[in-house]
């Protein structure tokens, strides 16, 4: 396995996963909770992860593009 191609699987797994972080933040901005507390607690843990991994998908893919061409 080439490294263009072991950066690509991990933007496709980043990626993946920033997508199921958002699901999960929306579902939980949907529920209707009696601790209002609890649940903006973590809708901001979501949304922190979801900025992580966007930003881990980001940093990933010029590196995928330069690898790819190299």
């Amino acid at each position: 396995m080439t490294l263009a191609n072991f950066l690509f699987v991990l933007v496709l797994v980043s990626a993946f996963a920033t997508l199921v972080v958002l699901f999960a933040g929306v579902l939980s901005m949907g529920r209707d909770e009696a601790d209002a507390t609890a649940g903006a607690s973590r809708s901001n843990r979501l949304m922190a992860w979801r900025v992580r991994l966007q930003l881990i998908t980001v940093l990933l893919i010029p590196l995928w593009y330069l690898a790819s061409r190299a």
